[in-house]
């Protein structure tokens, strides 16, 4: 409950934003709003990975793309060729198939958004253990490394794969249904109440993050990031805690997908980018690496001046920059800078090198 009451700010927030930009006639600000809510979805998964049970990934944009993708394929592409086959005619049985027809009048049969998210969700989390058993063995810059091979092959996977639309990426993705008529889609209709699902879905997730973080689990993980030697000492299983943060962080980077593509109706290769990883690892950086609200914040800030086309065609260079800097001189975050604290040292400083000098 408490933790519940600790979001209440955040949602005033929100609201207060939607309030703002109704008055001034600028409620197109929300469509960023909206996209930024659904980035910081994975950018609070990865900082729990990242600065909690300490382990870096370069590679979770494609956790990412893994939701975006299968989501949108088995929405858009029509099973008719295979509606004779058993799995098709299981899926059928259970509710998990649509039919309809697409633009030339053709008869279509394709996967229910609800379904698809499952299974799309569902991959991932298990890609997520097969990679995650050996690859978390490593430490350092070879677990940065191996995550990133991970990272490149899901791009060359579906910038390869016709199934994936290659370059093109899929588009006409459908609205993806909720409950009591809520959507999530791109319609400008749409625009206010898809602006407070992405923000109901970022806020559910940092209660269930901030829950977990001031659990049992969370001090195990914060052992861990202390020192895996010590925390194994203590009888804390390292593995599988690890394990069990690499997929928690998965499935929020492949929700975070599954939904932004049905609200922008199409996903691209360019979402499972190398860059696009390093931007996350950067925001979390910036944030502080064991600040939930340091990523959130800076997830928000950030992704909204990127998707404003502030930084321009200097966005990725950008980015790059800022991690740079914050690991020379902020490494727990920008929020932990004390700025009078700095400021007060270098006068002192100056008037101690004055009075040497005199």
């Amino acid at each position: 409950m408490k933790k519940l009451l600790s979001v209440l700010p955040l949602l005033a927030v929100v609201i207060g934003v939607h309030l703002l930009t109704s008055a001034t006639d600028t409620m197109y600000y929300l469509t960023q709003m909206t996209m930024s809510a659904y980035y910081s979805l994975l950018i609070i998964g990865l900082c729990v990975l990242m600065g909690y049970a300490g382990q870096i990934s370069l590679g979770h944009a494609g956790f990412f793309a893994i939701g975006g993708y299968l989501s949108a394929a088995l929405t858009t592409r029509s099973l008719v060729p295979y509606q004779d086959t058993a799995l098709v005619n299981l899926l059928d049985s259970v509710g998990m198939i649509l039919s309809g027809h697409d633009l030339y009048g053709e008869a279509m049969l394709v996967v229910s958004p609800w379904a698809a998210c499952g299974i799309a969700v569902c991959t991932a989390a298990l890609i997520a253990v097969i990679i995650g058993i050996p690859v978390l063995k490593l430490k350092g810059h070879y677990l940065a490394m191996a995550t990133l091979g991970f990272g490149i092959i899901i791009y060359r996977v579906a910038l390869a794969l016709e199934y994936f639309g290659e370059a093109d990426g899929i588009s006409e993705v459908p609205p993806f249904p909720l409950l009591s008529g809520l959507t999530i889609s791109g319609n400008f209709s749409d625009r206010i109440q898809n602006y407070y699902i992405a923000w109901g879905l970022l806020l559910i997730g940092m209660v269930l993050l901030l829950n977990l973080m001031d659990s049992r689990v969370g001090r195990a993980l914060r052992g861990i990031h202390g020192s895996d030697e010590a925390a194994g000492a203590m009888g804390v299983n390292t593995s599988r805690f690890k394990l069990q943060t690499f997929v928690l962080s998965a499935v929020f980077a492949a929700i975070a997908g599954v939904c932004l593509t049905h609200y922008n109706g199409g996903i691209g290769p360019s979402e499972a980018g190398v860059m696009k990883s390093v931007r996350y690892v950067a925001i979390v950086a910036v944030g502080g690496m064991a600040n939930l609200w340091g990523a959130l914040l800076m997830g928000v800030v950030l992704n909204f001046l990127s998707l404003r086309g502030v930084f321009g065609s200097y966005d990725d260079a950008v980015f790059g920059l800022i991690l740079i800097l914050i690991m020379l001189f902020a490494p727990n975050g920008i929020l932990s800078l004390n700025i009078r604290h700095r400021l007060k040292q270098l006068l002192r400083r100056g008037k101690q090198d004055r009075e040497g000098e005199v």
